[in-house]
């Protein structure tokens, strides 16, 4: 059945809610709607729970113990598929950020291999595949993703290929917490990972890994991570959803409108409950530098296109496919659609 949006009510169905966030610089959005107050312009008392893990995240998404999250870009459509759990249809009604991975390694492995970061990603990776090849007594390295559908693991397998190495024979994938990335590369547990923001610059900061490609090298603009609510939370409180994304988008405004909300988002950012010290090495709200380029507001961002998740749903197309299923179209489409967002914007 084609996924449509109940004409919003003048005042939300609930008062008071909780969203899921992972510490990553792309909540931003979110953190802004509530130190910012747009939440409560809208009617609505949010409350913002850190979480740790996207799995943990998926889960009290799914049980209802959170009301919606900060998610993964595939992470609605292999919860709606059921994947790694049961099914649970699920909504990403608008999206939040657009790029901002790094692949980092660490920097005894860059001295060994002589991988750093150039105009190719391809040059690193060939570098990393042909140290390799000449140490064949070495350790195979031990590299880490933050979930097995993300477009981290995604790009990474991809940047590996792109070298000539096969992410299932040259390598250990494992998954990890992003906010665990940093220390685990310091204590030599992992040899490098693919994470968004700001885990890839803070281990440059600190000495402890170098990049050697990003996430815009390989996958220009993506989108990376969407609000995420399930169907049946979205067809029960349609006021409430379209009271959030009128939050989300005006903070996106906020955002766009001059360098000082940048600068005291940043700030915003480096509280405590949110993403703390992890931030400190930054000087504002990144605002698509290179080589990182992640997009975090204004434009045309936050209303969902389904086009634009081809790229990404590719993979987990193949991991269907692999085990004797096919990816439906259809749920791909009312995972991704406009249609809420549109419905909240023109009410």
């Amino acid at each position: 059945m084609r996924e449509t949006a109940t004409s919003p009510a003048a005042t939300p169905e609930l008062e008071s809610l909780t969203l899921g966030f992972i510490p990553l610089v792309d909540a931003v959005l979110l953190i802004v709607a509530r130190e910012q107050g747009f939440f409560t312009q809208q009617g609505l008392d949010v409350t913002l729970s850190r979480e740790n893990a996207w799995s943990t995240l998926r889960d009290k998404v799914a049980a209802g113990l959170l009301d919606g999250a900060h998610m993964l870009a595939p992470l609605p459509l292999a919860m709606s598929l059921g994947m790694e759990r049961a099914p649970c249809e699920t909504l990403a009604p608008v999206t939040l950020s657009h790029g901002g991975n790094t692949l980092v390694l660490s920097s005894r492995l860059c001295e060994q291999s002589r991988a750093a970061l150039g105009d190719d990603p391809a040059e690193s990776a060939r570098a990393l595949g042909e140290w390799l090849a000449r140490h064949t007594d070495a350790t195979r390295p031990r590299l880490a993703m933050v979930y097995p559908f993300s477009c981290q693991h995604f790009l990474l397998r991809e940047w590996l290929a792109r070298g000539g190495l096969a992410a299932d024979r040259d390598v250990d994938l494992i998954a990890l917490p992003p906010p665990r990335m940093v220390a685990a590369l310091r204590e030599g547990q992992i040899d490098g990972f693919c994470v968004g923001e700001p885990w890839g610059s803070l281990a440059e900061h600190e000495g402890v890994g170098r990049l050697v490609a990003s996430g815009a090298q390989l996958w220009p603009d993506h989108p990376e991570k969407v609000l995420g609510v399930t169907r049946f939370w979205a067809r029960r409180y349609p006021a409430t959803l379209a009271a959030l994304l009128r939050a989300l988008k005006n903070a996106s405004d906020w955002l766009a409108d001059r360098p000082e909300h940048r600068r005291q988002a940043r700030d915003w950012l480096a509280l405590p409950p949110y993403l703390d010290r992890s931030v400190s090495h930054l000087d504002t709200l990144p605002e698509g530098q290179g080589p990182i380029r992640q997009r975090l507001y204004g434009g045309d961002l936050l209303r969902p296109n389904v086009e634009a998740m081809d790229r990404i749903a590719e993979p987990l197309r193949c991991h269907l496919h692999d085990k004797g299923r096919t990816l439906d179209i259809r749920t791909l489409h009312e995972c991704y659609a406009p249609v809420h967002f549109d419905a909240a914007m023109h009410h």
